[in-house]
């Protein structure tokens, strides 16, 4: 696709989550012409800091959320299908506490959460016997056993900015929308590199508004227009612990406040535990786990296992903020997660999407096309429920990680197991034409190396340490600090001058897949 600032581009997305990259994602393989900016890296924000999860949301049944339930549902199964390398099946154990929640309610809300949707993989629901193994506190002798999925979330999000691409969309990363102006029915936009800060224009016919947290600043503030709804951000907050989980099914516990905390099997031999529920008024690109959001997680934790846990023992923390459509609930865990689409046509077509949870992202895009289409009539029918994001063509992990070590012997199962389920068939473009660990190029440690750092700086729009060693991978969590400078070094000395001089309107060349 053209970049030149005088084309007129069908449609524009603000923002580089999950829900923007899905609607360049869809609308790119409909046949329209698409842009991208991400004003700093893809799934940077909301998009990472998830609980990891591809599920209907249990716990939405007791607010009687049964669209919303029964819609992720059925995408649990089209999501596998789809990206089988970063999205697997995940048991979860959810242990019966008499004094929360009578069995004959849980039993009945896991009725539902088998049948509200249409579930062909996935097993059903069952009563199980807990004991010693499962590493629960005395007393915990009866639980319940049901499935939802696993994703890799940030990997998600790149995947679909890739597709995109693949389909002539232009994405801009780090590169910020800082006005939106009608000229002559269209929409003008002025773009900013965070690098350089040179300025480019585009020009389009619709303009999507998927800036997560800062939708409603885009709408005031970038597009000068009035917003219909408001946001109201909660935070979510995660730790990452020694592992807890015993084996490779989750547990979900229950609280005395009505709530529910995940203890996730992450990253082989970690647990990743969360999440909170709380009102956030800050800067979302500062927010934090709270003191006090790590005491109420290890409590609820403590209150169930025999293993205790310190703070001393969290790893990391990490938090993102859901940008909720305002329904004024008192109580954050009510809030929908739901999403609304306010398409705003005084003047040039303007599409905002609030709220949305990564489970529906798919069939956000859809419905947000479909809001758009008497604009864009040009555009082709609905095609990502069939499509496999890149890499998706593996067929099962054990049997790809088998393939990876016969075409490639240099490779230890570590590094087999990781590309499997990191990138599936796409480690091939950084490891075809090499026949050594030496050839892959010099090495930072936890089997990362040049090759794979040079892939992800040309194809997947890396840039820095952070977007490598946390949203790229979770390599962070096993290298070094003195690796990690070594990383970060390399970084540095591969990365392109900084743009000088004065403001252009032209776009730097982009990168080619």
């Amino acid at each position: 696709m053209s970049n030149r600032p005088d084309e007129v581009l069908d449609l524009f997305v603000i923002g580089g989550g999950i829900n923007g990259a899905g609607i360049a994602n869809d609308a790119a393989g409909r046949g329209l012409s698409v842009g991208l900016c991400e004003q700093g890296d893809l799934a940077g924000a909301t998009s990472s800091a998830s609980s990891k999860l591809i599920h209907g949301g249990l716990r939405y049944l007791e607010h009687r959320e049964y669209r919303l339930v029964r819609e992720a549902l059925r995408e649990r199964e089209v999501l596998m299908a789809k990206a089988p390398h970063i999205i697997w099946p995940l048991r979860f154990i959810l242990p019966h506490r008499p004094h929360l929640r009578p069995a004959w309610m849980l039993r009945a809300g896991l009725f539902l959460y088998d049948h509200l949707g249409k579930r062909k993989a996935l097993p059903g629901s069952r009563s199980i016997r807990l004991d010693h193994r499962q590493g629960l506190a005395p007393g915990m002798t009866r639980g319940f056993e049901y499935s939802d999925c696993w994703v890799d979330d940030a990997r998600l999000v790149t995947l679909n900015a890739m597709q995109a691409r693949e389909h002539g969309a232009e994405i801009l990363v780090r590169t910020r929308c800082i006005d939106a102006r009608e000229r002559d029915g269209l929409w003008e936009l002025t773009l900013e590199e965070a690098e350089g800060g040179a300025r480019l224009t585009r020009r389009c016919r619709t303009l999507v508004n998927a800036a997560g947290p800062w939708v409603e600043g885009v709408v005031r503030g970038q597009a000068h227009r009035h917003s219909r709804y408001s946001v109201r951000l909660i935070q979510g907050s995660h730790l990452i612990v020694p592992r807890l989980n015993h084996d490779e099914r989750a547990y979900i516990l229950q609280n005395t406040d009505q709530r529910i905390v995940f203890v996730l099997p992450y990253e082989e031999d970690f647990s990743l535990i969360g999440t909170t529920d709380r009102r956030y008024e800050g800067d979302p690109s500062r927010i934090e786990a709270s003191q006090e959001e790590i005491d109420y997680l290890l409590s609820v934790v403590n209150a169930h296992f025999r293993t205790q846990l310190s703070r001393e023992a969290v790893i990391r923390t990490f938090s993102g903020v859901r940008p909720l459509c305002d329904d004024e609930s008192a109580d954050p865990s009510a809030m929908t997660r739901d999403y609304t689409l306010d398409l705003d046509t005084r003047g040039a077509p303007l599409l905002s999407v609030f709220g949305g949870k990564i489970t529906t992202y798919r069939k956000l895009a859809e419905a947000a096309l479909e809001t758009l289409s008497p604009h864009l009539p040009e555009m082709q029918p609905p095609w990502t429920a069939e499509a496999r994001l890149p890499g998706g063509e593996i067929g099962d992990h054990a049997a790809f990680e088998a393939r990876l070590l016969a075409d490639y012997p240099y490779l230890n199962a570590g590094q087999a197991r990781r590309f499997a389920r990191t990138y599936g068939t796409l480690c091939r473009a950084f490891l075809d034409g090499r026949d050594s660990q030496a050839a892959l190029g010099q090495a930072f440690g936890a089997g990362l190396t040049a090759a794979e750092v040079d892939y992800l700086i040309e194809r997947e729009w890396a840039r820095s340490a952070e977007d490598i060693l946390w949203r790229r991978t979770k390599l962070a969590l096993r290298l070094t600090a003195g690796e990690r400078q070594r990383l970060a070094d390399y970084l540095q000395a591969a990365a392109p001058p900084a743009k000088t001089g004065p403001a252009s309107t032209e776009a730097s060349p982009r990168r080619t897949a």
